[in-house]
């Protein structure tokens, strides 16, 4: 039978692979690391879904209204509604493989998160990404021991293949050897966290050279401007650790000092929502107060109110992570925290069944452009993930435009051009130059610096993956030039308001080796 090349082994890989394999197609689950290394892992807060186990007459509507609104409504409205509507049956699922969710009385317990008005948030303590994927792991060992799943780890992605035959080449980084997988292909590679090194929460080794690359060859970007700064981490080793939305969740609370005494600002300005607004809401104020002449120009997270027993059953783990890294108990000691780009809402531009311009190339997880719009609700990654593989998977079985031949392996001997490494040097001038134009808060006059000084590092460049990756940052930079508004995680200081000229997704290609921005209207609305 013919087989489908999965690229990434986190969680939209892993649902991706178990979609298929159940239907009894077999896939090749191809990755660098283990998916116990993946992205994925590293997600704490929670996965969202309308179970009303809290008896607030939360509805799947009400989570619609949410992510829309969360979104600012750059978000295909048909693709949230399919992704909101089946969160229960996700959610129920990820239960029966294993999840641990925190439960009472045979019930998952939900947890408050920002943007929303309801307890939507199932948790498994404050390591919930790192359960779902172990869970899904589990899952798929069944299917790989029958030959439905093959994996091929230490595998790293050099580009597709898109002449007579689709699919992908892959290095074997353990020998060096490459190798063409044929047949169609689902993108699974995460967000683009190593163009930004050390400034992301996101893990080092998505380094964003698959977005780069397929970018070169045709594949069409939108919102790329759409960076999710997270209001809480922590500076560690190489990148941010996040601290997670559910300490404001359980009860957090965010200050400043100012003239001396503690201003807890979010609740005096949000008094509804307070510390549980949406992230590029938290962020922007926090931006803001530590400029303030009578502030200390420190923010400062407050979980000394938090009960032993929230501390013991569902943030134990939070608590050891900041006693390791900072020698503070969170429990007796406010901690410090400073806004850090946590997840990028744009990417690969993706219709509702996940498929690409490219034929036969799809794209699921945060390295595609979906369900967030202008800024992401927290809880809605992991769900984004686990459903977003299962619809990829589907659409490339609903297409049923497999060859016999799709499933070969072939070693290659020849060189390729996109097998160099782009050097460290590069990629740390690259990533220094964009993040001082894609701050929290925005301007033309920063935007164009950044701009002008990433082409200049164009002669510079020594391989097609140096400029592959500075093809993207342009791109990048280029969106947010265009969008002359605010709105959800792009704010301009010099169009401070929100322009309803621009609720449209800005969309990047790369032809004859030109960056060319456009627009897109967002669809309208079905009937539900």
């Amino acid at each position: 039978m013919a087989k489908v090349n999965i690229i990434g082994a986190g969680l939209a890989g892993l649902s991706a692979a178990i979609t298929l394999a159940e239907q009894g197609y077999e896939c090749n689950l191809i990755s660098n690391f283990p998916s116990e290394r993946a992205q994925s892992v590293l997600a704490e807060g929670g996965i969202n879904a309308a179970l009303d186990t809290c008896g607030e007459q939360d509805t799947v509507e009400n989570h619609f209204e949410d992510t829309m609104r969360g979104g600012v409504y750059l978000a295909d409205p048909n693709a949230v509604w399919g992704l909101v509507q089946n969160a229960p049956q996700v959610v129920q699922r990820l239960a029966d493989m294993g999840v641990p969710f925190n439960m009472e009385n045979g019930r998952i317990l939900l947890r408050s998160f920002g943007g929303q008005n309801k307890k939507r948030t199932a948790y498994a303590k404050s390591s919930t990404g790192k359960f779902l994927v172990y869970a899904l792991i589990y899952e798929s060992r069944k299917y790989e021991a029958r030959g439905l799943i093959t994996r091929f780890c230490h595998h790293e992605f050099i580009r597709l293949l898109l002449e007579e035959e689709r699919g992908v080449r892959v290095k074997d980084t353990y020998t060096g050897r490459q190798y063409d997988f044929v047949g169609n292909v689902i993108l699974a590679t995460g967000g683009i966290n190593g163009v930004f090194p050390g400034m992301t929460t996101g893990t080092v080794h998505n380094t964003g050279d698959v977005t780069a690359t397929v970018f070169a060859q045709g594949m069409r970007l939108s919102n790329l401007e759409m960076m999710q700064y997270h209001p809480t981490t922590i500076g560690i080793s190489g990148k941010r650790m996040l601290v997670t939305e559910a300490a404001r969740g359980e009860g957090g609370r965010l200050f400043v000092n100012r003239e001396g005494s503690p201003w807890y600002f979010m609740e005096e300005k949000y008094p509804e929502l307070k510390n549980l607004m949406p992230r590029d809401v938290v962020a922007r104020e926090m931006y803001f107060v530590v400029r303030r002449e009578d502030t200390d120009g420190q923010v400062y997270l407050d979980m000394r109110g938090l009960p032993g027993d929230v501390w013991k059953r569902k943030l134990s783990d939070l608590r050891e992570e900041l006693l390791h890294y900072l020698a503070l108990d969170p429990a007796k000691e406010p901690i410090p925290v400073e806004p850090g780009i946590h997840y990028f809402c744009g990417g690969i531009d993706v219709d509702e069944r996940h498929a690409t311009n490219l034929a036969g190339v799809y794209a699921a997880g945060e390295c595609c452009s979906q369900y967030h719009g202008a800024n992401r609700l927290g809880g809605n990654s992991l769900l984004g993930a686990v459903y977003g593989g299962k619809v990829a998977a589907q659409s490339v079985m609903a297409d049923g435009d497999m060859k016999p031949q799709d499933g070969s392996v072939r070693a290659v001997d020849v060189s390729d051009a996109f097998a160099g490494e782009a050097s460290p040097a590069l990629i740390e001038e690259l990533g220094k130059h964009l993040y001082e134009g894609l701050g929290i808060v925005r301007s033309e006059a920063d935007l164009s610096k950044a701009l002008g000084l990433v082409c200049e590092l164009e002669d510079t460049c020594n391989c097609q993956r140096e400029t592959a990756r500075i093809a993207l940052a342009k791109a990048i930079l280029k969106s947010a030039l265009a969008r002359r508004e605010s709105r959800g995680a792009h704010y301009r200081e010099d169009y401070p308001d929100r322009d309803e000229t621009f609720q449209r997704i800005t969309v990047a290609d790369a032809g004859e080796g030109k960056i060319c921005i456009s627009w897109k209207d967002i669809p309208e609305r079905r009937g539900v």
